[in-house]
C-alpha cells in the first residue's frame, strides 16, 4: 500500500484544522505543537492520514478523529478496560458492549472519545465514541456502550504504520 500523494497545507489552512481537531479531542494542539506547525495529507489507496510535523497523528471520517499512534492524546483521553474475550471482536471494529468492560477510567459525556485498551497487557485497542456519559456507564449491563471508529488493523492503522516505519 505505497503513498499515492503528500502535499503540504498552508499556514492558516493548517491552523484551522488543528481548531477544529482540538476541540474533537478535547487537547490543545497549539500548546502541543507550537507555533511552527507543518501539516501534511498523506493519501494512500484507501486511506488519508494527515501529520503534523512529519508525525502521523489523525484522519479525517466525519471530522477529524485522531489515529492510536497519537501518544498524547491516548495519554490524556478516557479509557475503558475490556477484559480478553472481548478484544478479538474489538480488534476487528466491532462497538464495544456493555458485558465486556471491566474498568473505566476518566469523568466523560455522551460523544466523548474514548481509548480501549485490553485488561491483560493495558494495550491500546480501539478509539471510541461513548453513546452514554461516565455515570450512566455503571448501570448498563447490557448492549452496546461505545462506537467504535479506529482500531488496530484497520485501513488507517496500517497506513499510519507504514508512515512510521
Amino acid at each position: 500500500m505505497p503513498v499515492k500523494k503528500r502535499y503540504s497545507l498552508k499556514t492558516k489552512e493548517s491552523k484551522q484544522i488543528l481548531r477544529e481537531a482540538s476541540q474533537r479531542f478535547n487537547i490543545n494542539l497549539d500548546t502541543l505543537f507550537g507555533d511552527k506547525v507543518n501539516v501534511d495529507i498523506v493519501e494512500f489507496e484507501n486511506a488519508q492520514i494527515y501529520t503534523v510535523n512529519s508525525r502521523p497523528i489523525m484522519f479525517k471520517a466525519n471530522g477529524f478523529l485522531p489515529l492510536l499512534c497519537f501518544t498524547e492524546f491516548i495519554q490524556v483521553a478516557p479509557k475503558v478496560t475490556v477484559d480478553m474475550g472481548a478484544i478479538p471482536f474489538v480488534c476487528k471494529g466491532a462497538n464495544v458492549m456493555a458485558p465486556g468492560i471491566r474498568h473505566v477510567e476518566g469523568e466523560f459525556s455522551k460523544g466523548t472519545l474514548l481509548i480501549v485498551i485490553d485488561e491483560k497487557h493495558g494495550k491500546t485497542l480501539a478509539l471510541g465514541e461513548s453513546m452514554f456519559s461516565s455515570t450512566e456507564f455503571k448501570n448498563i449491563t447490557s448492549g452496546p456502550v461505545i462506537k467504535t471508529l479506529h482500531y488496530v488493523s484497520d485501513k488507517h492503522w496500517n497506513s499510519a504504520k507504514l508512515l512510521m516505519e
